[in-house]
């Protein structure tokens, strides 16, 4: 584990000791902290003694496997998830993102991206940080308000509205572009820096995961369209409420 204090710390869980060796010493070197866990026993320990700013977590392993632990983690937590996934395995890289993965990379991938993919995620993280340490914006639509500094929604009823950190991120993309068609590329830019791959499916799932917090019926949404051959359309009215606290 390199001890720099100032320097982004990232878990990695993988059972492939080569792999989660290999990985620590390549993110080492390009600055980062890493720590290294075997299984989802050994992550809990670190997580319960060390604060992780991103998790590399493998889907594949055995006993709890990377969808059951990304769900456990999720629960109390916003720390980034980034899924290591098999080539061949979309089915489980959908699940990972309806439970609230940020991101996923397929084996083998060339580490470099994987090094884009973490340093976009931290600086989503950086800025939402930023956000957090002076006033911000609240938006309200169709009765709904987000609080861009405490990163919560409050329904039309007034009920605090669970969001993953990625479905936060999402949801504040469309408030700040409301009545603008924004394509899958120009979301996916905003959110992770990048461009999706061929058949990429991710935003589609976050799309869909989203609707069904804030749509009074998500199989024909209103708030959040789908202009065919286009991209998504964020219909409401969207006002600045004043600065958040």
């Amino acid at each position: 584990m390199k001890t720099d204090k100032d320097a982004p710390h990232i878990l990695i869980v993988d059972d492939d000791h080569d792999i989660r060796g290999m990985l620590a010493q390549f993110l080492q070197g390009h600055g980062l902290t890493t720590s290294m866990a075997a299984n989802g026993t050994e992550m809990f320990a670190v997580l319960g003694k060390t604060a992780v700013d991103l998790i590399l977590l493998d889907i594949m392993m055995p006993g709890d496997d990377g969808l059951t632990l990304c769900r456990r983690v999720q629960q109390d937590s916003t720390t980034p998830i980034i899924l290591l996934t098999a080539v061949d395995s979309e089915t489980d890289r959908i699940i990972g993102l309806e439970i609230g993965a940020d991101d996923y990379i397929t084996k083998p991938f060339n580490p470099r991206e994987l090094l884009a993919r973490i340093r976009a995620l931290l600086r989503r993280a950086a800025r939402a940080g930023g956000m957090a340490a002076k006033k911000s914006p609240v938006y309200r639509f169709a009765g709904w308000s987000i609080n861009i500094n405490r990163r919560t929604l409050t329904s039309p009823d007034q009920t605090l509205v669970v969001l993953t950190s990625a479905e936060f991120d999402l949801l504040a993309v469309f408030t700040e572009n409301a009545q603008k068609v924004l394509n899958r590329d120009q979301l996916l830019e905003a959110l992770h820096g990048r461009a999706p791959h061929t058949f990429d499916r991710s935003m589609d799932v976050q799309i869909s995961r989203l609707r069904r917090k804030i749509e009074e019926d998500p199989q024909n949404p209103v708030l959040i369209k789908t202009i065919r051959n286009e991209g998504y359309f964020f219909t409401p009215d969207v006002t600045n409420a004043g600065e958040g606290t």
